[in-house]
């Protein structure tokens, strides 16, 4: 059953539909660019730096099969390259190539312009106010840095 329009949501079921909303945003995003969701969130993660296998694995909820499943599928487009991590002669890190560094910057561009128009609908302070309530949800269930914002992603360049 569905609220008419004009009451409102629960807290539950606002974050529910507005996560299922992102994620349908990016899953197209990600279509339009010829690569996965999944994949486009390791390219914007890789943005800020290379890393490890078990430190992508935290960072994207993923069991160790699927994560190299997933590095071998991005490393055959030319997205990704695993080089040797200098802290630890056995392990890899996982970097972004020239190419997969153009088609993640890209990729976070558009998506960002996307989901920037989500709450096209709201006020300048409405908005301000959901981003500093929703940032405070992320900070407080220490969401690791998945998506930087829009500013921070040139700062970050390899």
């Amino acid at each position: 059953m569905t609220k008419a329009t004009g009451e409102h949501m629960g807290v539950v079921t606002a974050l529910v539909r507005a996560s299922f909303l992102v994620s349908a945003v990016y899953a197209e995003s990600a279509r339009e660019y010829g690569i996965t969701s999944q994949q486009g969130q390791l390219l914007c993660v890789l943005m800020a730096q290379p890393y490890g296998m078990s430190e992508l694995g935290g960072i994207l909820h993923l069991a160790k099969s699927s994560l190299t499943e997933l590095v071998d599928r991005s490393v055959r487009r030319g997205l990704v390259r695993r080089e040797p991590d200098p802290r630890d002669g056995r392990a890899v890190r996982v970097a972004l190539t020239e190419q997969g560094g153009e088609l993640a910057e890209a990729f976070y561009t558009e998506t960002c312009r996307r989901i920037d128009d989500l709450p096209s609908g709201l006020a300048a302070a409405d908005r301000a106010a959901l981003a500093g309530l929703l940032g405070r949800v992320v900070e407080d269930n220490q969401v690791p840095v998945v998506f930087m914002e829009p500013g921070d992603a040139a700062a970050h360049k390899n």
